[in-house]
């Protein structure tokens, strides 16, 4: 039997596909720059220099800055695509960016760091 939380994840994961998938057929331009980036920030995710915060944006865990000017501009292009999201739902860029975190979280591969609510990095078990 599912939980209510469950059911609000879930409810919560279709939306915000169906609203990114909307936003990206406006602005292809945006998509077609994160699907490029993924193979940098794969590789950044691998070697621990970033992880995804508690915010759904990409930070630097340590003093290594290794490809700043590609987290700078995804991080850039993920805030246009919470602004867009949170518009159409009524919200702000920080819920629809902490919804996103969770998600991220959700997926994430073992030994990728991420952040909690509080704040505190660990790496996925």
């Amino acid at each position: 039997m599912m939980t209510h939380k469950k059911v609000i994840a879930i409810l919560s994961v279709l939306i915000l596909g169906i609203l990114i998938t909307n936003l990206y057929s406006a602005s292809d331009s945006i998509k077609q720059r994160m699907i490029d980036r993924l193979p940098v920030i794969k590789a950044l995710k691998d070697k621990g220099i970033i992880g995804e915060n508690n915010l759904g944006f990409l930070e630097f865990i340590g003093s290594q800055k290794e490809k700043a000017d590609v987290v700078a501009a995804e991080n850039m292009d993920r805030k246009s695509v919470y602004e867009a999201i949170a518009k159409n739902q009524g919200t702000t860029v920080e819920v629809v960016g902490k919804h996103r975190a969770a998600q991220i979280a959700g997926m994430a591969q073992a030994g990728e760091w991420l952040q909690d609510a509080n704040g505190k990095w660990y790496k996925k078990q």
